[in-house]
């Protein structure tokens, strides 16, 4: 039996998982880390963080699967997008990695979209426009801001690259995570010179650019150790975390959606050919399978409900620490003790900006309409429901493209609430159905990937197709439909209204 590990670089945790050739996961084992916030719109995280939690999660879940690492074959990343590492010459980082989320390049960001202008950066990207969140902006703030650093940096990396870097020595990226660094050409598959141009960035400082799934060797003996693998295991280029949870719940053909609700809630749509939005709202990325594309979006998420669980479930979150209820199952039960509509309690949840078909880096949360009858349980609702709000718009966008949307495959930390898949459910009028695959995801198709490119199986799409299985499927209650219609209508609404007053506050 040969096994193939994993390894999923989420926002707040990574998670490793081991497979068998049945696709059944044999062991897995996440750990968390706590991001820096700095200063307001800063979000970094020190590399060796990464690496710690890297290091355990990988160790404890092959010791979970109770295999030797000698029979892993190969490794696959599936990793979060938009987080940069700067190294020097000695590929040792010279300043904490600036998370995806982080906003602090909103200047920057609109002075390149000036320079360029929107159109074109969406033409040559597949992106809307320019953002804060996007690698080029944050390229340019350190330019600006932290000279001497960008001075000395010899190599600007994603996460995945810096990873394929300890664990190979080389310098390789891929086309799913290039996609949203804004100096990668949707067209050519390759760097964007006017870009790096405009940046003082040297393509030499940049990693090479390979297809996802391409073996890139194996680790060296010093690697082997210090990661706590077989120097014989393949390690392969895997994709964005949303391009490897959609090939693990078997969104690998036209015609299925998937969304994510982890941190971000993210969207996923494929096509064959590059969709260039001609209303300048839903981005294009290439997948993690070659010749394939994604209309993809993305905004705050489940980050909204673990920030009302940290600020207003304090007691409780301690008690789950001793053994006791966990927390978010909580929350269910309250979200289920208040009526649909929450009494007219209204959110907005983009605790740190919006994303597409609504972009606006500058968005912040709003609760509208509270009054005293309102309990937490209400708010519990009423995030859940503008989460699900902004899933409607993801869907709206995606239609307006062109592309059927006839069913919901739900994944990560968000797909594991029957209360909130239900809400997506009755608000969308569609089903919406969680895997078997839907836990593990993401280190299932890194696994898919690495798997083919090891020779474990013969192709990503027939693989994911054959894992699929549906576990839960959530019908939609038509009656409520109308609610969720209106509700849609004045979160829209309200989105325009207050774009001033985030401009104002930014």
């Amino acid at each position: 039996m040969k096994f193939v590990l994993g390894v999923d670089i989420g926002t707040t945790a990574i998670k490793a998982a081991v497979f068998d050739e049945r696709g059944a996961e044999r062991g897995s084992n996440s750990c968390e880390y706590q991001l820096l916030t700095p200063f307001s719109g800063a979000v970094e995280l020190n590399a060796q963080s990464y690496v710690d939690a890297f290091k355990s999660a990988v160790s404890a879940a092959i010791s979970a699967a109770k295999v030797s690492k000698d029979d892993i074959v190969s490794l696959g990343i599936s990793a979060q997008g938009e987080t940069l590492f700067l190294l020097d010459e000695h590929g040792e980082p010279l300043r904490p990695a600036i998370v995806w989320m982080d906003t602090r390049a909103n200047d920057e960001a609109s002075w390149i979209e000036e320079q360029l202008g929107r159109e074109v950066v969406h033409k040559t990207t597949g992106q809307v426009g320019m953002n804060a969140i996007w690698p080029a902006a944050k390229v340019l703030w350190v330019k600006k801001h932290e000279p001497d650093v960008f001075a000395r940096t010899a190599k600007f990396l994603l996460i995945e690259d810096y990873f394929i870097f300890l664990l190979t020595g080389r310098f390789v990226s891929e086309d799913s995570l290039l996609c949203s660094t804004m100096y990668w050409d949707i067209n050519t598959r390759r760097y964007w010179p006017a870009m790096l141009e405009l940046l003082g960035v040297e393509e030499a400082q940049l990693p090479e650019i390979m297809p996802p799934g391409t073996a890139i060797g194996k680790p060296g003996a010093g690697a082997a150790a210090e990661f706590g693998l077989s120097p014989d295991t393949l390690i392969c280029l895997g994709a964005l975390d949303q391009a490897c949870g959609a090939i693990g719940v078997g969104n690998v053909r036209p015609g299925i959606f998937s969304e994510s609700t982890g941190a971000a809630l993210a969207s996923v749509a494929m096509t064959d050919h590059p969709l260039i939005d001609p209303a300048g709202q839903m981005p294009c990325f290439a997948s993690g399978i070659p010749g394939l594309y994604m209309v993809h979006a993305y905004s705050t998420g489940g980050m909204a409900i673990r920030w009302f669980r940290d600020a207003f479930w304090a007691a409780e979150l301690e008690r789950e620490r001793t053994g006791e209820a966990n927390v978010y199952s909580l929350i269910d039960q309250a979200v289920e003790s208040v009526a649909p509509g929450a009494e007219g309690l209204l959110v907005l949840p983009h605790l740190q900006g919006s994303g597409p078909p609504d972009t606006n880096a500058k968005a912040k949360g709003v609760f509208l309409n509270v009054t005293l009858a309102h309990s937490r349980a209400h708010f519990a609702r009423a995030i859940m429901e503008g989460v699900t709000m902004v899933l409607l718009r993801m869907i709206e966008g995606t239609r307006a493209l062109g592309v059927d949307v006839g069913e919901v495959r739900s994944l990560s930390g968000g797909a594991k609430s029957r209360t909130w898949c239900q809400i997506k459910s009755n608000a969308s009028g569609l089903p919406v159905r969680t895997m078997k695959t839907t836990d593990i995801a993401a280190c299932l198709g890194a696994a898919i990937v690495a798997g083919v490119a090891a020779g474990v199986w013969d192709s990503v799409a027939e693989t994911a197709t054959a894992f699929a299985e549906y576990d839960l499927e959530f019908e939609p209650d038509g009656s409520l439909k109308p609610l969720y219609d209106e509700m849609l209508t004045e979160y829209k609404s309200l989105t325009r209204e207050l774009e001033p007053s985030f401009e104002r506050a930014a």
